[in-house]
């Protein structure tokens, strides 16, 4: 029965994700993995001080885009204070 719930979850997963490539943009698919992997790790879904250290250009894979558009969209993060502290700290640049 595990089996079943495991393909289930997972085919939720990535039908959520190619929807969110399909209709989001890049900024907003940054965000939602960001506060993503600020839940990394948790089963009730709270944030947790560690935050998984990622290169942008991981991150930019992940988001299905350049390091380079990473980089301005963290930075306009920064700059709106919409980036939480460990989220920015936890990524290497």
């Amino acid at each position: 029965m595990p089996a079943v719930s495991f393909a289930t979850v997972f085919h939720l997963l990535v039908e959520e994700d190619l929807i969110d490539h399909l209709f989001n943009s890049v900024e907003k698919r940054l965000a939602r993995t960001l506060l993503l992997l600020a839940r990394y790790g948790t089963e009730d879904g709270s944030p947790q001080r560690i935050v998984p250290r990622l290169s942008q250009e991981a991150l930019a894979e992940i988001v299905g885009t350049s390091r380079e558009r990473v980089n301005f969209f963290m930075n306009k993060f920064r700059k709106l204070g919409e980036a939480v502290g460990t989220i920015s700290c936890g990524l290497q640049s």
